[in-house]
C-alpha cells in the first residue's frame, strides 16, 4: 500500500508541475494529428489489460501521459515490463508471479537492455524484483534507469549484424548466440582466433598496424564495455549486448560443464589461473579445467607451454596476457596450438581469482564500471580511462566524419 501511495503522490506531484508543459504538448498533438491521446493495449496486474497512453503524434515528450496510467493505478513507476497480450500469453506458470505486480515505467530487465546486460531470463529478473520490492529498492532502480538512459541513445536505432570501428570489424551479437558460436566451433574443423575489444583496444590498434591486422583477420571481434555502445550512439547504430569476456566467462564454464568441453587457463600472475580455476569448479562441478600456467615465461619456453597446452586435450584456450600481447602471442602461434578456439581475457583471471573484486551490479546497471577500475587500480587505468576514453569519442567523431584513414 505505501508504494502505491507513493507512485500515486509522486504521479501527481509531475502531473501539477509539469502542467503547462503538458497542456502545450497537448496542443502540439491534436494540431499535428487531429488527436490527443493515442495507446498501446497492454496487460496490467492480475491480467486486466490497459492502454498505455502517449500521445498521438511522434514528437518529443510523446510518453508523458503515462503519469495518468501511473496515477490510476494501472502501472508503478518500478515494476515488471508491461507485456501485450500475446507476450502475457506466452508466460509459463513459473511466471506469473509479475501480474500479481503491477508493470512498471522501468523495470529490472528493461535498466540491464538499456546498457547491453540484460543476459538473465527476464522471469527470474521478475521474482527477484517480486521478492525485494521497497520504497529504497524501488527508487534505486528508478535513479539508475535515468542515469543509464542517458548512456542508452536511441534503441530503435538499427543494429546491423557488424559493427566498424576504425576499420575493425565487431560483431553486433548477444552473450546467448556468442557462446552458441564458440561451442560451434569446438565442434567445427578448423580452429579459431576470439577477440573482445573495448575503447583502449581499438585506441591501440590506431596506433599499432600490426594488432589492427590481426583484430581485422580474427574469425571473430565482441564488443566489450560501455565506450562501445557510446560510439555506436554517435554514428547513428545501435549495440544488441555488451558482450565482454568477464560476463562472458562463468557462462562458458556453464556451457562447458554441461556439453563436456574443457578449457585451458593460460597468463596472469602466478597462482591467479590455479585459483580461477579451483572458483570456477566450485561453481561448476563438473566442468573440466584441462591445465593452467601463470603468463611469467620467457621466449625460449614457448614451444613447451604450447606442447603442454596441446597435450592437455584443451577445447578452449584462453590467454590472458593483456592487450596486445595475447593477440600478438596467440596468432604467432596460431598454426601450432590444438585447442579449438583460442581467445585473449585481459584482466579476467584477476576478477574470478578474487584478486581484484568487480564492481557492483549496480554500478554496471548505469554503465560506471570502468570508473570502479579507476578507483581500484588509479595508478595504472587513469591514462586508459582519463585520456583514453574522450580519445576514442574523438576518434569515433572523425569516423563519422570520414576523417580516419588506416
Amino acid at each position: 500500500m505505501k508504494l502505491r501511495a507513493i507512485d500515486f503522490v509522486l504521479a501527481a506531484a509531475l502531473l501539477i508541475v509539469l502542467a503547462p508543459v503538458l497542456a502545450v504538448r497537448a496542443l502540439v498533438s491534436i494540431l499535428r494529428s487531429g488527436r490527443l491521446f493515442s495507446g498501446t493495449d497492454l496487460v496490467g496486474r492480475f491480467g486486466a489489460p490497459f492502454r498505455r497512453l502517449h500521445f498521438a503524434d511522434d514528437a518529443p515528450g510523446a510518453g508523458l501521459p503515462v503519469l495518468l496510467n501511473i496515477l490510476r493505478g494501472e502501472m508503478a513507476f518500478a515494476g515488471p515490463r508491461p507485456l501485450t497480450a500475446e507476450e502475457a500469453a506466452a508466460i509459463p506458470a513459473s511466471g506469473r508471479i509479475r501480474f500479481e505486480m503491477r508493470p512498471g515505467l522501468v523495470s529490472p530487465y528493461t535498466l540491464r537492455a538499456q546498457v547491453g546486460i540484460a543476459y538473465e531470463d527476464e522471469e527470474a529478473l521478475d521474482r527477484e524484483f517480486h521478492a525485494m520490492q521497497s520504497v529504497k529498492h524501488n527508487f534505486g532502480l528508478v535513479l539508475r534507469a535515468c542515469v543509464s538512459q542517458l548512456l542508452a541513445g536511441n534503441t530503435e536505432s538499427p543494429a546491423p549484424d557488424i559493427l566498424q570501428f576504425f576499420g575493425v570489424p565487431i560483431a553486433n551479437t548477444t552473450m546467448a548466440e556468442a557462446i552458441d558460436w564458440i561451442a560451434e566451433r569446438v565442434r567445427g574443423d578448423r580452429a579459431a582466433i576470439l577477440a573482445f575489444v573495448n575503447p583502449d583496444c581499438l585506441n591501440i590498434a590506431c596506433v599499432n598496424p600490426e594488432y589492427r591486422s590481426i583484430l581485422k583477420a580474427a574469425d571473430r571481434v565482441l564488443p566489450d564495455g560501455i565506450g562501445i555502445r557510446l560510439g555506436c550512439r554517435m554514428l547513428g547504430v545501435s549495440l544488441r549486448a555488451n558482450v565482454n569476456g568477464s560476463d562472458l566467462f562463468p557462462r562458458l564454464c556453464e556451457r562447458c560443464a554441461e556439453e563436456g568441453l574443457s578449457l585451458y587457463l593460460l597468463g596472469a600472475r602466478p597462482g591467479i589461473a590455479a585459483l580461477t580455476a579451483d572458483n570456477m569448479r566450485q561453481r561448476f562441478p563438473a566442468l573440466k579445467i584441462a591445465g593452467t600456467r601463470d603468463g611469467y615465461f620467457g621466449e625460449d619456453d614457448e614451444p613447451e607451454v604450447v606442447e603442454t597446452i596441446n597435450r592437455s586435450g584443451a577445447d578452449i584456450l584462453l590467454v590472458a596476457f593483456g592487450v596486445p600481447r595475447q593477440e600478438l602471442w596467440l596468432w604467432r602461434h596460431r598454426d601450432r596450438l590444438a585447442p579449438k578456439v583460442a581467445m585473449g581475457v585481459g584482466g579476467l583471471f584477476d576478477f574470478y581469482s578474487g584478486w581484484i573484486p568487480r564492481a557492483p551490479l549496480w554500478m554496471r546497471e548505469i554503465g560506471l564500471e570502468w570508473s570502479w577500475r579507476l578507483l581500484q587500480e588509479p595508478t595504472r587505468m587513469w591514462r586508459r580511462y582519463i585520456i583514453g576514453n574522450p580519445l576514442f569519442l574523438y576518434r569515433v567523431w572523425r569516423q563519422k566524419l570520414g576523417k580516419i584513414n588506416l
